[in-house]
């Protein structure tokens, strides 16, 4: 009996101290992306893009060198940059960064504590339902890909440097999230729904790197949708790309590949990284 106890008590700890890592991880993209530059502070312009404005009178030279205009050639040295500043974050954590962790936290455990009843609601029980959600989420995770990609593609064409400059780090923010996704999983090794009557056991070997914490497609979708929101942050863009993440999100659950913590997390982590990318390399000019 007190072997069992033991064995419940270390499972409690560790998940408790995956769950503080990944506050902390989501705290510092939330500070850093607070932190944005007066060029980002554009909540209220058209969802399109204006006409080109002149040039700053602020020199070039006084501009720090990750402002300067986005490039696919300083890309990979730019995501080397965000991971080292997301996995160094820790040791910069600060009381007010409490406002994010907490939140977060609290959301994430409570979500948990539901994890098993609602991956075994009848509801969900329903091959043809499963079946349709997998297509949707496939589907959807692919318009977001696609996404950076044709809006970079447009800008090239008409030469318009601030739909280039949202295609790469459309980009970079989704292979940012890839990264910090694929840490997160090799470390929770959590069982997937369909995995022993949907316990969602963590830290468990068998699981290898195909864990169901967090969720790759929410990750990914939303720090897509974090990137063309924040570049052009008009009502029906935010309406639009928001509301396609969140119908992704809930399609994991649906399919009973992912349990609602896992898209929690996985979304609110990708929103931040999105964030955080377009503030740290914006270009202030537009």
């Amino acid at each position: 009996m007190q072997a069992g106890f033991d064995k419940r008590w270390l499972r409690s700890l560790q998940t408790g101290m995956l769950l503080v890592t990944s506050a902390i991880v989501a705290a510092f993209l939330s500070v850093a992306a607070a932190q944005s530059p007066s060029g980002m502070q554009t909540e209220s312009a058209s969802a399109l893009p204006d006409a080109p404005q002149a040039q700053s009178a602020k020199p070039a030279a006084a501009r720090p060198d990750d402002k300067n205009t986005v490039t696919l050639r300083a890309t990979p040295l730019n995501i080397l940059k965000d991971q080292a500043a997301i996995w160094t974050s820790p040791a910069r954590i600060r009381e007010r960064d409490l406002a994010y962790l907490i939140p977060l936290g609290l959301a994430t455990t409570v979500t948990m504590t539901v994890d098993h009843q609602a991956m075994n609601s009848s509801k969900l029980d329903d091959s043809s339902l499963n079946s349709h959600a997998q297509t949707a989420s496939s589907g959807l995770l692919g318009g977001f890909v696609a996404a950076p990609v044709i809006i970079y593609g447009l800008g090239h064409i008409h030469h318009d440097e601030h739909a280039t400059e949202t295609g790469i780090l459309g980009g970079e923010a989704m292979v940012d999230s890839l990264v910090v996704d694929e840490v997160m999983k090799a470390v929770s090794m959590r069982e997937r729904p369909a995995i022993d009557g949907a316990h969602g056991r963590f830290f468990q070997t068998s699981v290898g790197l195909d864990s169901s914490f967090p969720s790759t497609h929410s990750m990914i979708a939303w720090s897509s949708a974090a990137v063309i929101t924040a570049e052009y942050p008009g009502y029906m863009t935010k309406i639009t790309a928001y509301g396609l993440a969140s119908g992704l999100s809930i399609s994991r659950v649906l399919a009973r590949q992912h349990f609602p913590s896992d898209v929690l997390v996985g979304s609110a982590v990708g929103w931040l990284v999105g964030r955080y990318v377009v503030h740290r390399h914006h270009k202030e000019d537009y």
